[in-house]
């Protein structure tokens, strides 16, 4: 414990007082982050979409710029990882239980629950249901990711800096106020942003595994189980932790990547193949097409419209950013010896097509069997979506048992990664923080995902995330200003030594 800095302190004093509040009222808790939500939902709606693109636009800018050919990391390194173990980390970490949990609720809502545009079980609801997943699903999240691990890894591997937010920012405040006060209060939050993130997404898994339990054995599906479920889980992925990045994690992600494809390609073959492919196809190009209009769409006029965007868009924007500084630390960490165009490529399109693939096959498999009258799976719960609908297919027993695995390794590999992260940040940057530290972490991510599940369930979750992203949301546009002032003066101080050298020959 001799490492760790303030950051570590002040990061568990806040984590605790919230911890503390859900304990002594939860109520009060839950009133004070509704209101707080719907205030900036309400008055930063517009801010969320535009910054989005912002991000979005300059990590485009990046693959095509004369900064594309600089290195994450020395000149003559090689990349740490192979490209199928970098994409499986990556994945696992950015995307994790949160894709099991909704690539079948979320196009399910969609077409029969709550329709973007159109009404609820029409054609077009269900057409658009896999558009919008893919849109909240694709390139926006991954360029929240993308950026803030472009300029971790960029700092910390090629100009030597700590491996912190705070020192992201030194070409803009200096390194004196980065080290002082204001750099720990910048670290301080992008631990609060890691550890509210990763513990909604905690208790998410804890929710869809007591209710796959349920589904499969009749088990209680109670707060008291995802409880049981929840300390069984930090265990686990504690001992992983323990192990390391390169041996733990890297393992787990492989492995369930392997499972989660297998999921797939065995539910596309026992499901309706023709039609998932004939959705995919027209949901891409729907997709492509209406790709602005759904990234500016604020709905300034239509109430129902708004509060729909407020409770989807919005709310996934705002766990994108939320997620930023822990996927984003684990992907720079991962990364390191690329360049910054195969990054970029990497990062941004790569992720997102798995995406596109797994919600057309298991959102379309959920569609066709409700649109055909076999199974209304609008009616049950998101956290059970996706095993009321395997249940209707062939082999479904035997594809809810390696669903339930995926959800289990996936809560895992994402808890193990923040536990990393957040040692990390807490330890002035230590790529090797110390089995100590991380096990606070870990009892501290799942004490938070435990009071959130309680207060509000999906609805408290979503809360505390939108509240959580707002702040930080400020620190990631900083990030690419300082990035853009420090690779351009790089450039620039190349080319006047190659003049001087042409000069002196």
């Amino acid at each position: 414990m001799k490492k760790v800095s303030w950051v570590f302190w002040y990061g568990l004093g806040i984590c605790g007082l919230f911890v503390l509040w859900g304990v002594i009222g939860p109520e009060h808790l839950k009133t004070m982050t509704s209101n707080a939500t719907a205030f900036i939902s309400t008055r930063f709606g517009w801010y969320y979409l535009l910054i989005i693109m912002i991000m979005l636009a300059f990590c485009v800018y990046l693959i095509f710029s004369r900064f594309n050919q600089i290195k994450l990391g020395k000149n003559d390194e090689k990349p740490e990882f192979s490209l199928v173990s970098w994409f499986a980390m990556l994945f696992s970490a950015g995307m994790g239980m949160g894709l099991v949990f909704w690539t079948t609720a979320e196009p399910i809502s969609h077409a029969f629950k709550s329709s973007p545009n159109a009404e609820e079980g029409s054609a077009q609801a269900i057409k658009e249901s896999l558009q919008f997943s893919f849109f909240h699903w694709g390139i926006h999240a991954w360029a929240v990711y993308a950026l803030v691990a472009l300029v971790l890894a960029y700092f910390k591997f090629h100009r030597g800096y700590a491996g912190l937010i705070s020192a992201t920012l030194i070409p803009i405040f200096g390194k004196e106020r980065m080290e002082g006060i204001l750099g720990k209060i910048i670290d301080t939050l992008a631990v609060v942003a890691t550890v509210v993130g990763v513990a909604a997404t905690l208790g998410f898994g804890s929710a869809q595994i007591n209710e796959g339990l349920a589904f499969l054995f009749n088990t209680p599906s109670t707060y008291g189980v995802q409880l049981i479920i929840l300390i069984i889980s930090t265990a686990l992925f504690i001992f992983s932790a323990w192990s390391g990045v390169s041996k733990g994690i890297k393992y787990l992600s492989n492995i369930n990547m392997m499972l989660g494809f297998l999921l797939m390609i065995l539910l596309l073959i026992v499901g309706p193949t023709l039609y998932i492919l004939n959705m995919f196809t027209n949901s891409l190009g729907g997709y492509i097409t209406n790709f602005f209009n759904m990234s500016f769409r604020i709905a300034p006029i239509d109430q129902d419209s708004r509060a729909w965007i407020d409770s989807w868009t919005i709310f996934y924007w705002a766990w994108w950013i939320s997620w930023s500084p822990f996927v984003g630390i684990f992907i720079a960490r991962i990364s390191r010896g690329r360049t910054i165009k195969e990054f970029m490529l990497g990062v941004l399109f790569v992720p997102a097509i798995v995406c596109f693939i797994f919600f057309a096959v298991f959102g379309v498999s959920a569609l066709d069997l409700e649109q055909h009258g076999l199974a209304t799976i609008s009616n049950y719960p998101m956290e059970t979506a996706t095993f009321a609908m395997l249940e209707q297919y062939p082999l479904g027993m035997l594809m809810s048992f390696i669903t339930l695995f995926v959800i289990a390794i996936f809560f895992i590999t994402s808890a193990d990664s923040a536990t990393f992260v957040l040692g990390m940040l807490s330890t002035k940057g230590s790529l090797n923080p110390s089995g100590t530290v991380k096990i606070i972490w870990g009892l501290c991510l799942s004490s938070m995902a435990a009071i959130i599940v309680y207060f509000g369930g999906t609805g408290g979750l979503q809360n505390v995330l939108i509240i959580a992203a707002f702040p930080f949301s400020v620190i990631v546009l900083l990030m690419g200003v300082s990035f853009y002032k420090s690779a351009n003066e790089e450039i620039w101080s190349k080319r006047r030594k190659k003049k001087q050298q042409k000069k002196v020959s």
